[in-house]
């Protein structure tokens, strides 16, 4: 029987700009197949105009780094606040990743649950629902950790509409 992986959400510090930037292209581009309006700078990039908002609204934005096994695998944003809540406290999962190697083997639902138990409060969670691998993910995560608790409601949005899932983490 193989040994569960080491999954590990680490506070991203400014050190870590580069690799979030990074990291955060690839993102985009996986993005850009639900998203047409995603597209490339001149430069080649997809740029994140937000993230030093990370560093500079320490109260307002948390970043963390998803390592399995001590590599990296992926990333968390969340914000207090959301376009999908009049609470100007609830938790937000503004964008949230992990790469290829590591879908379907559990690594993001045990990231999720860390995210969730290490910011405890009122979350909101919104899905494109041109998003069609993370439209699933999330459903079942959710539910899975609120056991079936959550609210589940529908977001007009373009190009597509949102499904956004509100529920309390403690």
């Amino acid at each position: 029987m193989e040994e569960p992986h080491e999954i590990v959400l680490d506070v991203a510090t400014v050190a870590d700009a580069t690799l979030l930037s990074n990291l955060l292209e690839l993102y985009a581009h996986d993005l850009s197949a639900a998203f047409p309006h995603v597209e490339l700078g001149a430069d080649g990039r997809f740029g994140y105009d937000k993230l030093p908002l990370y560093w500079s609204e320490p109260e307002r934005r948390f970043p963390f780094l998803l390592r399995c096994d001590g590599r990296v695998a992926g990333f968390a944003l969340v914000t207090r606040g959301s376009p999908a809540s009049d609470d100007p406290s609830v938790l937000d999962v503004a964008e949230f990743f992990v790469l290829r190697r590591y879908r379907r083997s559990g690594v993001g639902r045990r990231a999720a649950i860390l995210l969730w138990n290490r910011l405890p409060g009122s979350w909101v969670v919104r899905v494109s629902e041109g998003n069609l691998g993370a439209l699933p993910f999330w459903t079942r995560v959710i539910a899975e950790r609120t056991d079936g608790a959550a609210t589940e409601h529908r977001h007009p949005g373009h190009p597509h509409a949102w499904r956004v899932f509100s529920f309390a983490s403690s």
